[in-house]
């Protein structure tokens, strides 16, 4: 199959490639040795390759490459600050201790980022709806669930909006 050439920014960085246009957004980030999106389910059930197109979350085992042209993507990788600060929903998973064995986690915090910049102050309930396409195969729902709700109070006390 031949190759095309697509242009985004990843990251914040303005970014070029060459792949198949038969290839999925995660397999893409793959090639940036980006591995936070992970590939679990690979039919956009689970949520664990969530990212930010446009800063809306999406699952980038169901987005083909091509979709990504012109968009500004931004993957767990990205959400930290250049000085390697977390960002608050981040700094919420760990000031919460809200993981079990993690695996989920970077699909939460991105949908949780993504749904934060259309409700900045959610009630729990409204959090848990905003989120409920991610999955856990721990299950520790309630704990993910605060973990997320003190990223948001985070959020909502920083500038980094």
């Amino acid at each position: 199959m031949s190759m095309r050439s697509i242009n985004f920014t990843l990251n914040g960085q303005t970014v070029s490639a060459d792949i198949e246009p038969h290839r999925n957004l995660v397999e893409l980030l793959q090639r940036f040795d980006l591995f936070g999106a992970r590939e679990s389910c690979g039919q956009g059930l689970c949520g664990c390759c969530t990212v930010l197109i446009d800063d809306v979350p999406h699952y980038s085992c169901s987005i083909l490459t091509h979709t990504a042209r012109g968009k500004k993507i931004v993957t767990i990788e990205g959400l930290a600050s250049a000085d390697g600060k977390l960002h608050p929903v981040q700094q919420g998973v760990i000031d919460e201790q809200g993981f079990q064995c993690a695996f989920c986690m970077p699909g939460f915090v991105m949908a949780t980022v993504g749904f934060l910049k259309v409700n900045p102050d959610p009630t729990r309930e409204q959090l848990a709806h905003g989120i409920s396409g991610n999955l856990c195969r721990c299950q520790d729902y309630d704990k993910i669930l605060t973990a997320m709700m003190r990223g948001a109070e985070n959020l909502r006390g920083s500038s980094h909006a």
